[in-house]
């Protein structure tokens, strides 16, 4: 359920409100935003206020488990009265089960694909916790916004050309198979009022290949007639993905040089087949990676309308997912401070001037310098292995954490280097 709430006022920029709703309640999805709305008659909106999860109504608290106020980019001082602004009210509940695991040879143990019903608590906040340079989050989202409407609306696709096929590209380790996900559970969100759920389904190529061949694509056929069945249903949005996408390379190669059977080169053809065929359908988008950027099959670069590189973090990048998990830290009471991380804009606005204020987040942006070069993967598990191996206590200070962090990270390069040897 979506909805606009528009006040007079300086900015006409949409400001998108997620209310997650308990998975027990029954409220009806407009009395929920009625009640929103009441408790943003006189409210301004801070850095600080974009998750909001304490509430004085009755209603809200029985009935809502949270609300995110996305696409805000403020900066440490500023704040915006949600009076004077326009605000998308986007109404969903979690779905409490995991992936189930689709085998299409019952003979065999050939997992296929897994399959989550959206948006799952599987993905609840990933798409905010991850980080990058660019803006490459709101980039794909509008494209896959645009997508959907331009099928939805039925363009003719003779006039104007696009595939709902998305390829993210990268070394790996960088968030790609993550960002889809993300994607995928946050358009079901945002697109809340034209579908009543969403589905993803994810296919590991790997695996397809390597298994495959011998069966002449005919197991391919059968999965892509179980997506179709969920396709069939015009309530659901359906996210198809395909990790490691380049094993369509890797099979044509192989298939022509003559060292695989000529049933490689049919399962690839089947699987650019049923993509061609799905893509009609105004209720699904593709979306793809790979870790072997350049290696990828030019029938299948062909098909896919973005195709984004996903690097390694910067040194801001890396700044910004530190200072998410010190916050994390802090939240669940592990880091014992009444210090805050600044963010990295109000540390500029500060010209990196060190002073009881800074000295904390200065220190974290040294440590985020020395760490450029690390994938995203491994830094989301140096905080953990920072309090594993050097903090080994059930509480510590920031300052303790931050000099742990700073041995971590001189530790992961040094184990980087011993493994290169």
């Amino acid at each position: 359920m979506s909805g606009d709430h528009v006040c007079n006022g300086p900015t006409d920029f949409i400001y998108h409100v997620e209310i997650c709703q308990q998975p027990h309640s029954a409220a009806v999805k407009e009395d929920v935003i009625t009640h929103v709305e009441q408790l943003f008659v006189n409210s301004k909106l801070s850095p600080g206020d974009v998750l909001i999860t304490n509430f004085d109504s009755t209603f809200l608290k029985q009935h809502v488990k949270q609300i995110s106020i996305s696409d805000t980019n403020l900066s440490q001082h500023e704040t915006i009265d949600l009076k004077c602004c326009k605000l998308r009210y986007h109404v969903y509940q979690l779905q409490e089960d995991g992936p189930e695991i689709e085998e299409l040879d019952e003979d065999e143990d050939l997992a296929a694909a897994q399959h989550w019903l959206l948006p799952s608590r599987d993905f609840d906040g990933m798409w905010e916790s991850l980080v990058f340079e660019e803006d490459i989050k709101n980039k794909l989202l509008n494209y896959a916004t645009t997508t959907l409407l331009f099928t939805d609306k039925k363009v003719d696709a003779n006039i104007i050309s696009w595939n709902k096929v998305v390829l993210l590209h990268g070394p790996p380790g960088t968030g790609k198979t993550s960002l889809c996900k993300a994607l995928a559970q946050k358009l079901c969100i945002r697109l809340s009022n034209r579908f009543s759920h969403g589905q993803l389904v994810e296919i590991n190529s790997h695996s397809l290949f390597s298994k495959w061949f011998s069966e002449s694509g005919k197991l391919v056929m059968k999965m892509f007639q179980k997506i179709q069945e969920l396709i069939d249903d015009s309530d659901a949005l359906v996210c198809v993905l395909i990790d490691e996408v380049e094993s369509l390379t890797a099979a044509r190669k192989s298939a022509m040089s003559g060292s695989e059977p000529s049933d490689a080169i049919r399962v690839v053809n089947a699987v650019l087949t049923q993509l061609d065929q799905i893509k009609r359908y105004p209720n699904v988008i593709i979306l793809t990676t790979s870790n072997v950027t350049g290696a990828i099959d030019l029938a299948f670069v062909d098909r896919a309308d973005i195709k984004q590189y996903i690097g390694p973090p910067s040194p801001t990048a890396i700044y910004s997912i530190y200072r998410s998990c010190i916050q994390e830290l802090i939240k669940v009471g592990i880091i014992q401070t009444s210090q805050s991380i600044l963010d990295l804009r109000a540390l500029e606005f500060m010209r990196f001037v060190e002073n009881d204020v800074t000295k904390d987040s200065v220190l974290l942006r040294e440590i985020a310098l020395k760490s450029n070069g690390l994938s995203g993967r491994s830094l989301r598990k140096l905080p953990f292995i920072a309090h594993a191996v050097f903090v080994q206590k059930p509480e510590c200070s920031l300052l303790e954490f931050l000099i742990a962090l700073d041995k971590a990270v001189q530790q992961q390069f040094k184990e980087v280097e011993e493994l290169t040897k």
